[in-house]
Formats: C-alpha cells, sequence, structure tokens
C-alpha cells in the first residue's frame, strides 16, 4: 500500500549515516524501538520522515536535502549542537522521561532553576522548528504521525500553520498522573498538554497511560482530546531472518555452549534506570542465598548495553550495575561456575540467541510504555521459556495472562517468581509458551500503523 501522503515525524529517524573508507557517506537503517516496529510497514511506500541529525555524518546527508535510501525518504533537521542538548538531555530525557516513568528523586530532583527554564525555552523552539519542517513536506490535506514525548509540543504550531493536516501523536512512553505533573512550572504542563491537545488523537500502547494522560488533560485544560490505545507490533520475519543469519547461529551456538546443561535466565536491556536492572540481579542473588539447590544449576545472562552516557546519573547506573554483576560473581563462583553472564555491548544477533535460548527470561520495568522484549523472546524462544514480567510494563495488558507477574520493587517476590519459573512442570511451561506466542505475533508492524492511520483520519468534533 502506499503512503505518498503520510509524514512520520520522531527524534531519532529511521537511517543513520557512516563513512566508507574512502570517505563516502554510507546510509543503514536506523535502530530503536519505532523504526524496527514502524519502519516494516513504511518503508518502500512513498512515505517521508523528518527527524534530527544526531551524528556529524548525520549532519553531512542532512545537508544533501532529501535522502533516499533502505526504502525511506528522510529529511533531517540540523539543531546546533548545544541547543540539541538542552531540548534532548535536559529537558526530554532528564525531566519528561523521568517525570513519565515515576524516577525522580524527589527530595533533590527536578530542579526547576533559571538553566532549566532556558532549556524549556530551547525545548519549546526546537519543537516549532519540527513543527515548521512538517509544514513544508507534508501534501495538501496529507497525515502526520508525531512520536514521542520529545515532540510534544509540535501539534500547537503545525495546527495552526497547517490545518488542513489530519495528524496523530503517538507516545512510546508511560504518562504520569496528574500530581506528578504538577511538577512542572505550570506553564509547561500547560504547554505539554496543549501541544498533545493540538493533534487530532493521542495514542497509547496501554489503556492505563490512555487513562493517566485523559486526567492530566481534564485537570490541566478542562476538556480531553480524543485517544486511542494501540500496542505495537513486532516484525516476525525480521526476527527470523536474524536468528537464522550466520551470525545468529553463531552467536547462539556460542551462547549454547557456556550455558551447557544448566538453566538459563535472561534478561536483554538497555542500562536504563526505568529497565530496573540492579534489582533483577538482587533478585537472582536472593534465589541463590535462600534455594542453595540451584546453585551451580542455573546461570543468568545479562545482555545489558548503555544507553544516554551524556547523563550523569546513567553513567552511575551503569557504573552500578558492572559492580554488582562483580560483586555476585565474587560472592557465589565456583571453579567450574560463573553465576552472571554479563555482555555490556549492542549486538542484535546476541541478544536474539539469549531469546531462543532462555528458560526463564526477565522483564521487570519500574515502569514501561510497552516493552518489545517481551514480545520478541516469546516469538522467538525454542524451549517453552517462561515470561517473568512486571505488571508496571504497558505490555502486561497482552502478556499478562500468559507471565508470571511481578511487582518490580518486591525484590522477595521476584527472587520467588523466578524459582517458580525455574520449576515449572513442562505441561504448563508449554501451555503458558504457547499462549504467549499467539499474542505477540497477533499484531503486525502494518497493525499498528493502521491504528495510528486511522485515528489520524478520524473527523474532528
Amino acid at each position: 500500500m502506499g503512503h505518498s501522503d503520510l509524514v512520520i515525524v520522531s527524534n531519532r529517524g529511521p537511517l543513520s549515516f557512516n563513512k566508507d573508507d574512502d570517505g563516502n557517506l554510507v546510509p543503514s537503517r536506523g535502530a530503536g524501538g519505532l523504526v524496527s516496529c514502524l519502519g516494516p510497514a513504511v518503508a518502500g511506500a512513498g512515505a517521508m520522515w523528518v527527524a534530527s541529525a544526531i551524528s556529524e555524518e548525520d549532519r553531512e546527508a542532512a545537508a544533501q536535502g532529501v535522502v533516499e535510501a533502505e526504502g525511506f525518504r528522510l529529511r533531517s533537521l540540523v539543531i546546533e549542537p548545544d541547543d540539541y542538548r538542552q531540548f534532548y538531555d535536559v529537558v526530554a530525557n532528564s525531566t519528561l522521561w523521568f517525570l513519565h516513568h515515576n524516577l525522580f528523586d524527589l527530595p533533590r530532583r527536578p530542579r526547576i532553576d533559571h538553566r532549566w527554564r532556558q532549556a524549556w525555552s530551547t525545548f519549546v523552539d526546537v519543537n516549532r522548528e519540527f513543527a515548521e519542517a512538517v509544514a513544508e513536506e507534508a501534501p495538501d490535506g496529507g497525515v502526520v504521525l508525531v512520536h514521542d514525548y520529545q515532540l510534544c509540543l509540535v501539534g500547537t504550531t503545525l495546527s495552526k500553520i497547517r490545518p488542513d493536516l489530519r495528524t496523530a501523536h503517538f507516545n512510546h512512553t508511560p504518562f504520569c498522573e496528574p500530581t506528578a505533573l504538577r511538577m512542572l512550572p505550570d506553564e509547561a504542563a500547560t504547554e505539554i498538554m496543549e501541544g498533545l491537545a493540538g493533534n487530532g488523537a493521542c495514542g497509547f500502547h496501554s489503556k492505563r497511560w490512555a487513562r493517566a494522560f485523559e486526567s492530566c488533560s481534564e485537570a490541566t485544560l478542562g476538556s480531553v482530546p480524543p485517544t486511542f490505545v494501540a500496542p505495537a507490533g513486532i516484525d516476525t520475519d525480521d526476527l527470523a531472518n536474524v536468528a537464522g543469519s550466520d551470525e545468529g547461529k553463531e552467536e547462539f551456538a556460542k551462547l549454547d555452549e557456556q550455558i551447557g546443561d544448566r538453566h538459563f535466565i535472561a534478561r536483554i536491556d538497555r542500562i536504563e534506570l526505568s529497565k530496573n536492572i540492579l534489582r533483577g540481579f538482587l533478585a537472582f542473588e536472593e534465589l541463590l542465598r535462600t534455594r542453595p539447590e540451584w546453585r551451580e544449576r542455573v546461570i543468568f545472562g545479562a545482555f545489558v548495553y548503555p544507553s544516554r552516557d551524556s547523563i550523569p546519573d546513567y553513567m552511575a547506573y551503569r557504573s552500578e550495575v558492572e559492580s554488582m554483576v562483580e560483586r555476585i560473581n565474587n560472592t557465589w563462583s565456583t571453579p567450574s561456575w560463573t553465576p552472571v553472564l554479563a555482555y555490556m555491548e549492542d549486538f542484535f544477533p546476541r541478544s536474539v540467541a539469549a531469546h531462543r535460548r532462555y528458560d526463564v527470561l526477565l522483564v521487570n520495568p519500574i515502569r514501561d510504555g510497552l516493552n518489545l522484549v517481551a514480545k520478541e523472546g516469546p516469538t522467538l524462544n525454542e524451549r517453552d521459556g517462561v515470561l517473568v514480567l512486571s505488571r508496571e510494563s504497558g505490555v502486561w495488558d497482552e502478556m499478562g495472562e500468559g507471565a508470571l507477574g511481578v511487582n518490580p520493587f518486591d525484590i522477595t517476590g521476584t527472587a520467588d517468581a523466578l524459582a517458580q519459573a525455574l520449576s515449572m512442570g513442562r505441561r504448563e511451561r508449554a501451555e503458558r509458551a504457547s499462549r504467549l506466542r499467539a499474542i505477540s505475533e497477533s499484531r503486525s508492524p502494518q497493525d499498528w500503523l493502521e491504528d495510528q492511520l486511522d485515528a489520524a483520519r478520524q473527523p474532528s468534533t
């Protein structure tokens, strides 16, 4: 199906650029959940994608205008590096991400001072630049899909300068409750809610996040714009291709040799505060401490990779993760057994191998908009692996019926769930795995795109 009337807007685009040995720019498919979920549905369909030029090579490519590669048409927006830092690091990641994920250490953060207000002013300006770029690229009466919290203000400007466009904003994170929103200055909270309401509809992965947004809108604006719930689907063909590739097979063979006949618990995540990695390690350690029968019989594989290293909180968290892995291994290792295998670089074929091989998959975020790992695992797994899943993840709405649910703050409860998963009988494992696989494969990237297009095209009320 063609989508020549469609413009997609996001901070990170579907292409990234590097240089070959001769200094020529070489495009490749970008990373990230949005590209993996939406890319397959729009590649080769004629849609325009507007995104930030993040690296120096991206900026150089942006000078060429619209780039067509890998089935995508991309216009990259060049933002001055200091402005981008204010927009992305200070406001989007250190404020809005923390707000929506309930990550603030309230006696200390947030700190709304003159520096923050300067950053907020830049955030407003960058969102306006995005809206103006979209207005230039969108055809008459076109459809615009704006993605995620970084661009929550685009709707304000776009609705004024291009009222002919049909728009929807999709939020990939959770959405905070009204009490949390009141931590922001009144004018900033109002601008956020007005910016989102400037779109024809606002979408979320979970009913819970949609309800929170509606409560914030009612409390701030006295009205509620149209909302819709559309959990993203995974690209099963792409996952199968990676699993069947030479690299995928090689990584699986190496991992299988390391594990041997032991049970295998896996987690696959960014080293991200909301992913709750430290409590996952502590739960595994409690399993070893309270259930000695599992010592030397189980390995915890942590496939975790750095995220947002420019933010001090994340640098400190990474250091804590590395230290905890070292401490647990120093405490519990024997000459023939290392309890935690940690891989701290992003290599997707290795992650896919872990999905295929796990007996238990731990997904325990403090709070998560969806969580694609909880869908990818059951699709790829070959051992009727058990999913231990946080009830605070958006994907719980779909996958909860086949998973073992945990409170992500309850270390003992998570250790109990890991023990239950490791000890579960074959029949129950098979039944749960079959149910999870059917759910995870029931929605495709095309389904998700169509839900967004339908919402954007609904007549305004």
